[in-house]
């Protein structure tokens, strides 16, 4: 089994990273294989709405120019996936919406392709707007049919500045939990298909 969290963050180690890591702990104690995939600081182009995907039902974005086709792959072949942003102005970063829109669009297009995979969000905050980038992402994971556990509260940690979440005790507590319900869920799924 395998999870790939996609790290909206264009700031490389900082604290989206930093909770996705304590995420990862608990599921690679249960031997569930981890990959952090660097979407942030990519350039990514937005959906064009060509549907070209709805016709080739290949998977694959016919955007050629970034790294996209790569990424969906690595989300189609995983079983679960995380997706991780910063809050910028109340919402997600603009690679995590480019990340999603050409993924939903092109796995729809391939026969709704996460449907059952399992997800889970991670939002790194400074102050304010966590809870409306988790509902953001939720409705990208719920909408795409896939499975989202709950967990002790919204999974979100609060920091400012790098490795500052390690100051919310509460935040590394839930991500712990995270961790330890994706990895039940991941298995249970697995055990039924």
């Amino acid at each position: 089994m395998k999870i790939v969290a996609f790290n909206g963050s264009p700031r490389k180690g900082g604290n989206t990273e930093m909770l996705i890591n304590e995420v990862f702990k608990p599921l690679q104690e249960a031997g569930i294989e981890t990959e952090l995939v660097q979407i942030g600081g990519k350039l990514l182009r937005g959906c064009s709405s060509c549907y070209a995907c709805f016709k080739t039902k290949d998977g694959q974005c016919a955007i050629q120019t970034d790294e996209m086709n790569q990424f969906i792959r690595k989300a189609q072949q995983a079983d679960g996936i995380i997706f991780a942003s910063p809050t910028y102005y109340g919402s997600v970063s603009a690679e995590m919406k480019a990340f999603m829109d050409r993924l939903g669009l092109t796995t729809i297009g391939q026969g709704r392709t996460l449907t059952r995979k399992v997800g889970a969000a991670v939002i790194s905050v400074r102050r304010g707007g966590a809870v409306t980038v988790f509902d953001e992402l939720n409705r990208f994971m719920l909408g795409s049919g896939m499975i989202v556990p709950g967990s002790t509260y919204w999974n979100f940690g609060i920091g400012e500045m790098p490795g500052e979440v390690y100051e919310d005790a509460e935040g590394l507590r839930n991500m712990k939990d995270l961790g330890t319900q994706l990895a039940w869920l991941l298995k249970a799924v697995q055990a039924a298909q």
